[in-house]
């Protein structure tokens, strides 16, 4: 039998007031929306578990069926549902707020994600997701493995129908967390994983090792994970053992492949406890490579230990295979080989299963099984659990964080990536782990890299990785001087936003509301939110438009498609303002992309120093004009955290007629023994004007870059504080004039030439002449593009 953390809790039968049986088919109405329907499998029913599904025992709902013409009609307060009674199938929804009715025909899929994007360079095929046009979906499940009360995989007693109706229109969010009720929600990522990963696929030793992380805190680059990719183990076996024991076991004895393994290798390791220990000094948490296919052979360390618990001779040396249908098996994979390692250092493992589907058990795929089994063992002392592996379809967002595969390096795999990443929340997949600088082959390019880190800033997972080439290292300093020193600029930001991802961590969480989401979910009725792919919204307060395309080499700038959703937008880098609705061109250098702060948005950073990821003993607070609320989250990052969490409140109110903005911060609440018991608190102003600001009770400084400061010394967990600023006008914007000169000051190329294109320009007054010229004049793209953006800002 399978050890107690192996087997998930779950709910899976059905409330029987939630039922209706009908001769041939059974009726589940889960919610006022969503709706199970069932054909009999050898005469019966399943009220099991799922690899997909596991809670169906919810709060009844009103709801009435009826037989007509061979049709069955389910009607509930929100929908009436048709379906074909002989082959139960969904037929037509009738929206009963609108009496808008949708056929199941020709319905077009926003699509979801795929396993992974092993050797693609760009976009490559997704499999369906939970949201369409008409927002209407069947998730068929009648394949699915079941789970059984003792938490084994059992295939389904033969062939019928298990499939669930969602009908929710153009309420995304809502379909998302309906899906997660039935099918669980998705755990709470570790801090430490949302700050700078180090990963490659190299031969470190433990010196090279140990000597890199301390380059990178030389360089004041903060990282949280330390990758060690397979060669932590073994992998040249004939080298090592192949000669050794063919003289006792015979030549016919094969050993090969060594991308199995188990056992450190001591000529790369010489002290491995040391080297974990020596991490964890440093504040790493760590995680090694797995790729369990070939089981486990006699040279291991663990081999005896491992042949004794599954009932083999340790004498015979005979390989113990790996295998999803033994209980006895998984409980010995996890005590006797990873257990142990954990309990020396080791955080969690990545999964790095690439051999396909074939496996012991007829119609299983090992993934799922694997991603199953390692997420409940590796939270079975208490820690928040974590794996780093792929895909294993819809269900996998309980088992967080995915692992893309291994892709070129190319500004096509770029662009693809922000898509990707945002388009599996409609699978209610959110934590996605991209290679970032792309894995192998490809194309040197200093800014690729450089606009792949920036993406990687503002997705769920900052992974640097790469092959085991000697020149295609993703160390900041690999890479010429100013690319350099602007990438430890953006991943020093990373390691500051965690107290702003990890809030939208626990909202993900509880709410299921995924970090990286979809413009559309936020603006479902804009018809241009479903027009900007690779645009997202990062959290509650946060838009990203990633530039994914080279600079324009008149311009200097790169550039992007961009949507503005109706209110004022502020670049955080910038400061430049945008009023929406409007689509337009966005350019930036290839220091910045646009990420633009919504109206009233807060939000808090890090200013702690070093590689920790502890509740911040320092925070500085962005907040911009307009009205707005955050909720900062914290916990003492176990798995008890509902018992042991912290909120913090901050409030911005502003009025922009009398120039009056006031910032609360309000008294902890919860747990507050799992935060500092006092921090210094710094609150930032970047869009208010400097020169004319009065501040009441707080003394006021400017930042390097012009910004507003105000600091709460010694802000302890029983104060709360209130900040009056009169005089709070915003910041005055450029001249359109000085604006267009900067434009044509900047362009590359031939200053008599310039000089031409610019001199229509000089003499005009006022937006609306500057536009008119524009549509007339002959400029490149790149150029009117510029213009007309500059134009545009507030």
């Amino acid at each position: 039998m399978l050890k107690k953390s192996l087997i998930a809790e779950t709910d899976a039968k059905a409330n029987e007031k939630q039922i209706f049986a009908g001769d041939c088919y059974r009726i589940s109405v889960l919610t006022p929306r969503l709706i199970r329907l069932e054909q009999p499998i050898n005469g019966g029913y399943t009220d099991l578990p799922s690899q997909t599904v596991w809670f169906r025992n919810f709060e009844p709902v009103d709801f009435e069926v009826e037989e007509n013409g061979g049709k069955i009609i389910v009607k509930t307060a929100e929908i009436q549902l048709t379906v074909l009674k002989k082959s139960l199938t969904p037929l037509t929804v009738r929206f009963i707020e609108d009496e808008k009715t949708f056929s199941f025909k020709n319905n077009k899929n926003f699509k979801g994600t795929c396993r992974t994007l092993d050797m693609t360079r760009g976009k490559t095929k997704l499999n369906d997701g939970l949201i369409t046009e008409n927002g209407i979906y069947v998730l068929d499940d009648s394949n699915s493995f079941l789970i059984d009360e003792n938490g084994e995989f059992k295939a389904r007693a033969g062939k019928g129908k298990d499939i669930y109706v969602f009908a929710y229109g153009k309420d995304y969010r809502r379909t998302i967390c309906d899906f997660y009720k039935i099918s669980g929600s998705t755990p709470l990522i570790p801090r430490y994983a949302l700050g700078v990963w180090w990963s490659r696929y190299h031969r470190y030793t433990q010196k090279e090792y140990l000597d890199l992380t301390d380059r990178f805190r030389k360089e004041n680059v903060p990282l949280t994970v330390a990758t060690v990719d397979m060669d932590w183990h073994w992998t040249d076996l004939n080298k090592q053992f192949g000669t050794h024991y063919k003289s006792r076991l015979g030549s016919s004895y094969p050993i090969t492949g060594g991308w199995t393994g188990y056992s450190w290798n001591t000529d790369l390791f010489p002290d491995y406890k040391a080297f974990l220990n020596s991490l964890k000094e440093n504040n790493l948490h760590i995680t090694l490579n797995l790729h369990p296919a070939d089981g486990v052979r006699f040279f291991e360390t663990s081999y005896n230990a491992m042949a004794a618990a599954v009932g083999i001779d340790p004498e015979s040396k005979k390989d113990i295979p790996f295998v999803c249908g033994s209980d006895t098996f998984w409980n010995a994979y996890f005590d006797v080989l990873h257990k142990p390692y954990e309990r020396e250092g080791v955080d969690f493992w990545w999964i790095d299963w690439q051999q396909g589907k074939k496996c012991d058990v007829e119609g299983l795929d090992p993934l799922i099984a694997l991603n199953h089994y390692h997420f409940l063992d590796n939270g079975e002392d208490g820690r928040m659990p974590l794996i780093l592996s792929r895909y294993s379809g819809i269900g996998s967002h309980r088992y967080p964080l995915g692992f893309s595969g291994d892709t070129m390096i190319s500004w096509s795999t770029l662009d693809f990536q922000p898509y990707f990443t945002v388009n599996a929340a409609n699978a209610a997949y959110t934590w996605w782990s991209h290679d970032i600088g792309g894995h192998m082959s490809g194309i040197r390019d200093d800014e690729l890299y450089l606009r792949w880190i920036q993406f990687a800033v503002f997705s769920p997972v900052l992974r640097l990785h790469s092959t085991a080439n000697d020149l295609l290292g993703k160390e900041p300093w690999k890479y010429r001087k100013d690319v350099c020193e602007t990438a430890k600029k953006w991943l020093r930001l990373r390691h500051s936003l965690i107290p702003y991802i990890y809030t939208m961590d626990y909202r993900t969480h509880k709410h299921g509301i995924a970090l990286c989401e979809p413009m559309y979910y936020s603006y479902p009725e804009e018809k241009e939110a479903y027009s900007v792919p690779n645009q997202y919204m990062f959290g509650s307060e946060i838009m990203v438009c990633p530039i994914t395309s080279k600079a324009d080499r008149k311009t200097g700038f790169g550039s992007v498609r961009a949507w503005i959703p109706a209110g004022r937008w502020t670049d955080i880098f910038t400061g430049e303002v945008y009023c929406g609705s409007k689509t337009l061109e966005l350019n930036r250098e290839t220091d910045s992309i646009p990420v633009l702060a919504k109206e009233g948005a807060i939000i808090p950073l890090s200013a702690d120093c070093g590689n920790g990821v502890d509740n911040p003993k320092s925070l500085k607070v962005l907040v911009y004009s307009g009205n707005g609320s955050f909720s900062l989250y914290e916990d003492n990052g176990k798995t008890d955290y509902e018992q042991h969490k912290a909120v913090t409140t901050f409030d911005v109110r502003y009025d922009s007629e009398k120039a009056l903005m006031t910032v609360t911060v309000a008294q902890p609440q919860g747990d507050t023994s799992v935060i500092p018991e006092k921090r210094d608190i710094t609150v930032v102003l970047p869009d208010i004007d400097p020169d004319k600001v009065e501040c009441e009770s707080y003394e006021k400084h400017l930042d390097e870059a012009g910004n507003i400061c105000i600091n709460i010394e010694d802000f302890t967990v029983n104060d709360s504080a209130r900040i009056i600023l009169k005089s709070a006008y915003r910041r005055p914007t450029a001249d359109k004039k000085d604006r267009v000169t900067e434009v044509f000051s900047r362009l590359q190329g031939n200053n008599i030439l310039k000089s031409i294109l610019y001199h229509p320009f000089k003499k005009l007054d006022g937006v609306q002449e500057y536009s008119e010229k524009l549509k007339r004049c002959i400029l490149p793209h790149s150029v009117k593009s510029l213009l007309i953006e500059k134009l545009e800002e507030e």
